[in-house]
């Protein structure tokens, strides 16, 4: 069950009393805001007036939107400015001069033919700090090219290991490679801002964040052995090269469970746990190496020996011997888990126009300065009139000149 939860003040947060300007769109720069929003910064996000950031049309839409944006706006002030205009230039730059943090992911050149690229900015404030996320980079030879998180994930290696050997390449799930450089953004922010303010520094600087380079970070022991083994890491499924047995395997009940079993103590545990001493004499197993050249053979076994007893009975058996096994959820088996109900991970908030919506938890927990979700997903340009008055003193009748112009 979800645990229910209303929106207001938040406690003591680490992020308190830091202003961040979201100049970004869908996810790989917006997320990380999002994230700093959690932790107590207050974050402006800048949408083009009249059409806003394309992630509120993303994914299933009901009653008009979407609960990506739901959940991804959440704790942001909305104000429209359109950023091609030099007049909504000059708001940004104002802006950005009362703020600490500039959050963007255009594409490299893009905001700086809008004088609002990082020399530009700088000038204005010089303690400020810019995540610049893009697909490939702020320079080198692919710089200028359009990235999204399926090619970042194609380049950064992940999508050639996804899949099956006999089937092409895989994209992975979920958003992976955005949600990952939003996520290295937002601890380059922190990052930069310990050193402008704890470290006393005083200066700003930018952050370079690309899609493929997050992806490439996360690929384990890929470049190594390549390098020094000349190894190639290739599709192998839901297997993993020190995994064995790691696959899903379907049981007596019908229901998807996995089982990985790393290293060689675990695999012994695992063959006396299913009645296969004789694994534990057979040389061809005594090493992960080993294993992996043969592990059909256990995979084979295992996928047999499951499929004889339910998942209770795997669950069970495999949580005694201590071989880490989960069932395979999907998303109503989430809504349901007692896990998920005890840690507060499903939150029911209450939005302003379509009532109560589930969604994920705050994460990273902090024990002292918990984050939080004090404001719902805003409309577009909810908070305009109000950021530009008390923020930057614009009066009403600029602010009418400004609507009617079509700036903001």
């Amino acid at each position: 069950m979800a645990k229910k939860m209303a929106y207001g003040a938040a406690g003591r947060r680490p992020l308190d009393g830091v202003r961040v300007i979201d100049l970004g769109t869908i996810l790989a720069g917006p997320f990380g805001a999002t994230l700093l929003g959690e932790f107590g910064a207050e974050i402006i996000k800048v949408e083009m007036p009249g059409a806003g950031d394309p992630l509120r049309g993303s994914g299933p839409i009901y009653e008009g939107l979407s609960f990506q944006w739901l959940t991804e706006a959440r704790n942001k002030k909305s104000v429209t400015i359109d950023l091609r205009r030099p007049k909504g230039q000059e708001i940004v730059r104002q802006l950005v001069a009362k703020s600490d943090v500039v959050v963007e992911n255009f594409r490299p050149g893009t905001l700086e033919g809008w004088g609002l690229g990082w020399e530009d900015l700088r000038q204005v404030n010089p303690r400020l700090v810019m995540v610049r996320a893009s697909g490939f980079g702020q320079d080198g030879p692919y710089a200028g090219r359009p990235g999204y998180d399926r090619v970042g994930m194609a380049l950064g290696g992940l999508t050639y290991i996804s899949g099956y050997p006999e089937t092409p390449p895989v994209r992975p799930g979920p958003a992976i490679a955005d949600y990952m450089t939003a996520t290295y953004g937002a601890l380059g922010a922190v990052l930069a801002l310990y050193h402008r303010d704890a470290q006393g520094s005083g200066e700003g600087q930018y952050v370079d964040v690309s899609l493929f380079e997050t992806v490439f970070r996360l690929m384990e022991f890929t470049l190594g052995a390549y390098h020094k083994m000349g190894l190639v890491r290739e599709r192998i499924g839901n297997g993993h090269p020190t995994s064995q047995p790691g696959e899903s395997f379907l049981t007596k009940d019908g229901k998807w469970v996995t089982i990985a079993c790393v290293g060689d103590r675990m695999f012994q545990r695992f063959a006396r746990t299913v009645g296969r001493d004789d694994w534990l004499a057979d040389p061809r197993f005594k090493t992960s190496a080993g294993r992996l050249k043969d592990v059909d053979e256990i995979h084979a076994f295992t996928r047999e020996w499951v499929t004889q007893r339910t998942e209770a009975e795997v669950l069970g058996i495999m949580e005694r011997a201590e071989i880490p096994c989960s069932p395979i959820y999907s998303i109503a088996d989430i809504a349901t888990d007692p896990h998920y109900e005890a840690r507060g991970d499903i939150l029911e908030v209450e939005d302003p126009r379509i009532g109560p919506v589930w969604m994920a938890a705050v994460t990273p927990r902090l024990s002292a300065t918990p984050g939080a979700i004090t404001a719902p997903a805003p409309d577009l340009g909810q908070h305009t009139r109000a950021v530009l008055r008390t923020l930057l003193g614009y009066s009403d009748a600029e602010l009418d000149t400004l609507h009617a112009e079509g700036v903001i």
